[in-house]
Parts: structure tokens; C-alpha cells; sequence
């Protein structure tokens, strides 16, 4: 491996642990546990599965009346959110796996579900190109509909929320970065004000941070997914090469360098670091597996 100049990821590496099984169709939902080595995966064989990331074995399996395409757990981790391809999303218990509600917005897939991080607050971005709000209460027992961010003339494909959940930053599939107030749905158009916004995720494969992912020739359609580790040192992507690649953040030099690791024989639909940022997982689409990494 060739030992790039890099701050934080000049000194770390990924190694493949044994390939995970257990669905039967693409992947595409990968959430993880906010306080456990614990992860969830969904697709579209309907199955949503919980793993556990120290023995590598499956918690449980439930099966599902749509195809999912995303997933989010609550910051509290009792429950998580699975959002479907036909509009509807649902909640269910982490430890139980029971159904805690249903709701439906639209009847187009759901790309991302995910809740701000004080846990009022949760974000339904859509292919029907609007993100919906709700408030949440009852530690994401309880939803009420607040409203529907309306800006984009695309479909939504990733979000983030701010660190004091006052902002929410969206990509579409246009390449449109915007920014809202969720509390109200409103756009924020003030550059002064997005500026200095400090995220508490950044898996947004668009923005300043993150522009350095790219290389060249890229058709803005080749990295399917984006995550940060939590202490802000590395940043990773999953391509539609079957490659992950990790680089150091802030990733804001133009074709930085990165860390590049195979293993999945098709697209990588998904990629996320486990709680303690020891761990990293990816999800395949076409080859249908889950690969867990270590980071050394």
C-alpha cells in the first residue's frame, strides 16, 4: 500500500473481517447503533436485519410487507426508522423488534431517514424531492408532522443535521446543497449563516468538507455514500467500483489522496462507522453482502 502524506489516514488501514450473511436482494439501508456494537441492514428482500458487531452474528431478522431502502436509529438507540420504496416508513423497537407506528408520505422511495441529534426531530427525504419534518417525543415513540421542506427541484439523497439540531443540509439528485431550518421548513440562504454550521454527521457526498472525494472524470453519480467517524479524523466512501475508500477529514484538497479497499464484487450501496469508530461496515448491492472492517 502506498503510504500517502495524510494527517490521520496516513496511519490507518481497513481489514476485512468474514463477509456477513443473511439477505437475499441488494442492500441499500445501513444504520448504527448510537451507544452498542450494534448495526442494521435493510434491502430490497423486504428483510431488516439487526447484527452484532463483536460476534459477527445476526440479534434478529424481521420481514417486511414493502422493499426498504433506509434506515436510522434514534439517538436514545430503543428505536430505529426503516423508510421504504413505496413512501411509507416505519419505526420499530430495537430491543424487541416490535412495530412501534407506520406512517406514509408520498408513494415514491425514501433515500434517507434521520433523526437530529437532541432526538425531537426527525427527517424523511424523498424522491418525490421534498423532506418531510416531524417532531418526535416519547424517546421516537410518538410523531407528529410538522411539515415539508420544499426547494428542491430534484430528488433527495442525503442529509445531515446540525450538532444543536437547529439545521438540517440536504443534497439532491441535481447536486444541489441547500440548507433549512426544520423546525419551520424554511430555506436558509445566507451564506454568513451556513458557513460556520457545525454537523454532527456529514455523510452529504456534496460540500466544501467533502469535495476532495471526487476524482477525476466522475459523472457526480460514482460515490453512493459518504460517512464521517464521529471524532472528525477520517471520512470514507462507497463507489460504484465495489471500492471503499478513506481519506482524511476535512477532505477539502482537490483529488485527495485515499486509502482504497476491495471486497464487494459490485456497487457499494452504503458505508457507516460503528459507535467507537473502531469498526466500519459496508453494504453491497448487487453481490447482496455486508462487509464489516477494522480500522488498524
Amino acid at each position: 500500500m502506498k503510504n500517502y502524506s495524510m494527517e490521520s489516514a496516513k496511519k490507518k488501514t481497513l481489514l476485512p473481517l468474514p463477509p456477513l450473511q443473511g439477505h437475499t436482494d441488494e442492500l441499500w439501508g445501513l444504520a448504527v447503533h448510537p451507544s452498542r456494537p450494534q448495526f442494521l441492514t435493510c434491502g430490497y428482500d423486504r428483510q431488516v436485519c439487526l447484527w452484532d458487531s463483536s460476534s459477527h452474528q445476526l440479534v434478529w431478522t424481521k420481514s417486511m410487507e414493502d422493499a426498504a431502502q433506509s434506515a436510522g436509529f434514534h439517538p436514545s438507540g430503543a428505536v430505529v426508522a426503516i423508510g421504504t420504496q413505496t413512501g411509507r416508513w416505519l419505526v420499530l423497537d430495537t430491543d424487541s423488534k416490535d412495530l412501534v407506528t407506520v406512517h406514509t408520505d408520498g408513494n415514491e422511495q425514501l433515500s434517507v431517514v434521520c433523526y437530529g441529534p437532541d432526538g425531537n426531530f426527525m427527517a424523511v427525504g424523498s424522491h418525490d424531492n421534498y423532506i418531510y419534518i416531524y417532531a418526535v417525543a416519547e424517546n421516537g415513540r410518538k410523531y407528529s408532522r410538522v411539515g415539508k421542506c420544499s426547494g428542491h427541484s430534484s430528488f433527495i439523497t442525503h442529509l445531515d443535521w446540525s450538532v444543536d439540531s437547529q439545521y438540517l443540509m440536504s443534497n439532491s439528485g441535481d447536486y444541489e446543497i441547500l440548507y433549512w431550518i426544520p423546525s419551520v421548513c424554511k430555506q436558509v440562504v445566507s451564506v454568513e449563516t451556513t458557513r460556520d454550521i457545525e454537523w454532527i454527521t456529514h455523510t452529504c457526498t456534496l460540500g466544501f468538507m467533502v469535495f476532495g472525494l471526487w476524482p477525476d472524470g466522475s459523472d457526480g453519480t460514482d460515490i453512493n455514500a459518504v460517512c464521517r467517524s464521529s471524532d472528525r479524523s477520517l471520512v470514507v466512501t462507497g463507489d460504484d467500483f465495489g471500492k471503499v475508500h478513506l481519506f482524511s477529514y476535512p477532505c477539502s484538497q482537490f483529488r485527495a489522496p485515499s486509502h482504497v479497499y476491495g471486497g464487494h464484487s459490485s456497487h457499494v450501496t452504503n458505508v457507516n462507522f460503528l459507535y467507537d469508530n473502531g469498526y466500519l461496515v459496508s453494504t453491497g448491492g448487487k453481490d447482496m453482502s455486508v462487509i464489516q472492517w477494522r480500522i488498524v
